[in-house]
């Protein structure tokens, strides 16, 4: 065994011959919502709806999408009855936006929202992309009051969480990993699935942010007498791991 030197280091070694360090950086944040700007996003169309909407009654939802900001430029998302018996309705979407901003394998995207109370409520976080590329970072439904939405529509997977966390009107964290072979969901900073199949390496997509209104099909229509509800997004960031540095070896082949 060879004495250190004052630095730690055996006595014939040097700061050269050590390796550099094993380092996983923090990744970057790529995107912060802010849900005023025009260059973000695009408010009232989507894709994901015929013709890119407004409406889309073969998805059961009573929705007539609105770009009127004061349905979602602030993060709350809202939803007001009309005299048709659909309902104006906000939703954001950066498909088409001057930024375009797409998620991708890897990304890491976290949310604060606070969840709607009344019947009909059918908010969502979600991805799209030319047809389909459907990842639900969540989807929530009062009538089943602790119970959250999570699911892959690109390979495949679901889960129905429930948390004793979750309630309507209560503020809750989210976070989904987009993995090339697992997504995953995180509540309240608590992994609660893996789905083992993730979204594979040439995937990417859109972000959608909105407040549907539930038609009756699966879930209960709004109250006879309702005529408005709405959903905050508090915040909303995604963050993209960088390349990781491996350890160099020394000529010898030790790390």
């Amino acid at each position: 065994m060879q004495n250190p030197t004052q630095d730690g280091r055996p006595a014939n070694r040097t700061a050269a011959d050590d390796p550099a360090p094993t380092t996983e950086p923090a990744p970057d944040v790529v995107f912060t919502a802010d849900f005023s700007s025009a260059r973000q996003w695009v408010a009232g169309r989507s894709w994901a709806y015929p013709d890119g909407g407004p409406v889309n009654p073969d998805d059961n939802k009573l929705d007539h999408l609105v770009a009127d900001p004061a349905y979602s430029r602030t993060g709350t998302f809202r939803a007001t009855r009309r005299r048709d018996g659909n309902w104006d309705t906000g939703l954001l979407t950066t498909e088409g936006s001057e930024e375009g901003f797409t998620l991708r394998p890897g990304d890491v995207l976290d949310a604060r929202v606070r969840l709607p109370t009344e019947t009909g409520a059918w908010p969502a976080i979600w991805t799209w992309r030319d047809g389909g590329q459907e990842i639900d970072v969540f989807e929530y439904h009062p009538d089943n009051p602790d119970l959250l939405e999570f699911t892959n529509h690109v390979r495949g997977g679901q889960r129905y969480h429930r948390d004793e966390a979750v309630s309507p009107g209560a503020r809750v964290d989210l976070r989904v990993v987009l993995g090339v072979r697992s997504v995953s969901w995180w509540v309240n900073g608590v992994k609660v699935f893996a789905d083992r199949r993730g979204v594979g390496r040439r995937w990417y997509a859109h972000l959608i942010v909105n407040l549907s209104v539930c038609a009756g099909r699966y879930h209960p229509a709004p109250d006879e007498d309702a005529t408005e509800m709405s959903y905050e997004v508090e915040s909303l960031v995604v963050r993209r791991p960088g390349p990781v540095v491996v350890a160099q070896r020394t000529p010898d082949g030790h790390a």
